[in-house]
C-alpha cells in the first residue's frame, strides 16, 4: 500500500511572526502533530517561507543601497533556507539530511520528512510546494497561513467579506488573478494554483497557528478553512 504523501506550504510569518522572535511554542505543537502522523505512516514534504527575517534584511539593504529587485528576492530565498535549516534541525531524526532548494530536481528520500526552501528569484514557496507535490505524486497541499479562510474580497478592507469554505479554481482565479507578484499578500500563489489545477491537486488553506485544525484534517479530512479544487 502506497504511503500518503502530504505537502505543506508553511508560511514564514507563522515561524517568525515578528522581528527577533521565533515562535517555538508553535513549532513544538507543529512537530508533535507531524510526528503523530509520521507514526501512522504519512510522509511529509514541508516547504517554509521567510517570515519577518526576510523583511528585516530586505529593508536594511534597501536603506543602505539602491538594491535590485532580484537581489531583494535572493535575500528572501536565503531567509527561507535559514528557516528550512531550523526545521530540518527540529526534525533531525526523521528528516532527510539534505534540504531541497530546487523543486524541479526530484530525488528519492527514505526518511518520512523532506524539508524544502526557496528556489530562485521570481518563484514563491507556494510554487515550490506545488512542483514538489507533482514530482512526488502528492495529491494535496496544505497551506498553513495566517488567515482562517479564503474570502470573496479582502476582509481587512470590506466588513461584508464572506468566507469561502470551498471554491473552484475558476472562481479562485477571479479573486486573485493569474500572475504572481513577489511580496503579494494572496491566499495561494496563482502560478502554483495553475500547477495544482492542471494536476488535480487539492489545496487546503488552514490557519497555521491553530494546530488542532491541521491535526483534524490529517486525521479525518475535516476542514476548518478553505478547500480549493
Amino acid at each position: 500500500m502506497k504511503k500518503r504523501t502530504v505537502v505543506i506550504s508553511l508560511g514564514g510569518s507563522i515561524v517568525v511572526p515578528k522581528v527577533g522572535y521565533i515562535d517555538y511554542v508553535f513549532l513544538k505543537k507543529f512537530k508533535q502533530v507531524v510526528l503523530k502522523h509520521v507514526n501512522k505512516g504519512t510522509r511529509f514534504i514541508i516547504v517554509v517561507g521567510g517570515g519577518k527575517t526576510c523583511r528585516l534584511y530586505q529593508q536594511a539593504a534597501d536603506k543602505v543601497s539602491k538594491v535590485t529587485g532580484e537581489d531583494l528576492d535572493w535575500i528572501g530565498v536565503h531567509a527561507t533556507r535559514l528557516n528550512a535549516h531550523l526545521l530540518r534541525t527540529i526534525f533531525y531524526k526523521y528528516a532527510h539530511p539534505k534540504i531541497n532548494t530546487n523543486p524541479t530536481k526530484i530525488e528519492k528520500f527514505s526518511e518520512p520528512i523532506l524539508v524544502a526552501a526557496g528556489w530562485k528569484p521570481g518563484w514563491s514557496t507556494d510554487y515550490d510546494a506545488a512542483k514538489l507535490a507533482v514530482g512526488y505524486g502528492a495529491k494535496e497541499v496544505i497551506n498553513l497561513s495566517n488567515i482562517n479562510y479564503v474570502y470573496d474580497k479582502d476582509p481587512k478592507k470590506y466588513k461584508s467579506a464572506k468566507k469561502l469554505k470551498k471554491v473552484g479554481w475558476k472562481d479562485f482565479f477571479n479573486l486573485v488573478g493569474d500572475k504572481w507578484v513577489p511580496g503579494a499578500n494572496l491566499p495561494f500563489d496563482p502560478i502554483a494554483s495553475k500547477i495544482a489545477q492542471k494536476n488535480n491537486i487539492r489545496v487546503v488553506v488552514i490557519r497555521g497557528t491553530k494546530v488542532k485544525l491541521f491535526d483534524n484534517y490529517l486525521k479525518d479530512g475535516k476542514v476548518t478553512g478553505t478547500i480549493i479544487e
